[in-house]
């Protein structure tokens, strides 16, 4: 049987610890007992982890055995905000695909009130991303940025930068995966535009940057449908 994992919110070399919301939920919920056995993922690694204490507020581990150990290919998200609901179901597939770092941003296309509540959103989204990476037994969370505008997020350093375009007609996602050429498991960074499209001013920001726009194919996807899709098939296509 698959035992749950859990990512530990404090850990030393043989101890770690669930607080808040994860302990309360381990606690009332799965009503965890001492002695029963969990994978607790601590940093890069997932140890074998008995429940030593439980308590709604808190719940100890002593630490056993290296269950697994390696990193996770690092895949950013740059994604232009729009409707919370839809942006928040984006948030946890895409976390359940392999992202390990959201960017939102705020585009000249997105909606002026949802910019201006997305700085008191990042929490919640953060917390998303904690729980489905949990549930998807992932090494770790994924980093969800604050929101920036455009610019700020041009200059993320990664080795292919890829612009999910509607507009392109030549260059697909599979093909641009294969440059430029260099080391297997260099970081990848994707882009997913906002509610009608990034601007051409954005489009031409990208490209001075040195983003290069790929397809997804010859319909027109949803935001949040664009994103899940590009997740997906990186994971396939790299796997």
């Amino acid at each position: 049987m698959t035992r749950r994992r859990w990512i530990a919110d404090e850990f030393s070399d043989h101890h770690a610890s669930l607080l808040g919301q994860n302990a309360a939920h381990l606690a009332r919920v799965l009503r965890a007992r001492v002695g029963q056995e969990y994978d607790v993922v601590c940093g890069e690694l997932v140890r074998r982890g008995t429940v030593a204490s439980v308590s709604e507020e808190r719940v100890e581990f002593a630490l056993g055995e290296t269950v697994l150990e390696g990193g996770e290919r690092e895949i950013v998200l740059v994604a232009a905000i729009y409707k919370f609901d839809r942006l928040e179901w984006a948030i946890e597939k895409c976390t359940e695909l392999g992202v390990t770092r959201i960017i939102p941003v705020i585009a000249r296309r997105t909606d002026l009130h949802l910019a201006g509540a997305a700085a008191k959103r990042v929490e919640r989204w953060r917390r998303i991303a904690h729980e489905a990476a949990q549930q998807s037994r992932r090494l770790r969370t994924p980093q969800i940025d604050e929101a920036v505008k455009l610019p700020s997020a041009l200059s993320l350093e990664a080795p292919t930068r890829l612009l999910l375009n509607e507009n392109e007609r030549s260059e697909n996602l599979r093909d641009a995966l294969g440059w430029p050429t260099g080391e297997a498991a260099a970081p990848i960074a994707l882009a997913v535009g906002p509610e009608g499209g990034w601007t051409g001013e954005e489009l031409s920001q990208f490209s001075s940057a040195g983003w290069r726009s790929v397809t997804l194919g010859s319909t027109i996807l949803r935001a949040e449908t664009a994103a899940i899709a590009a997740l997906a098939a990186v994971a396939a296509i790299l796997e």
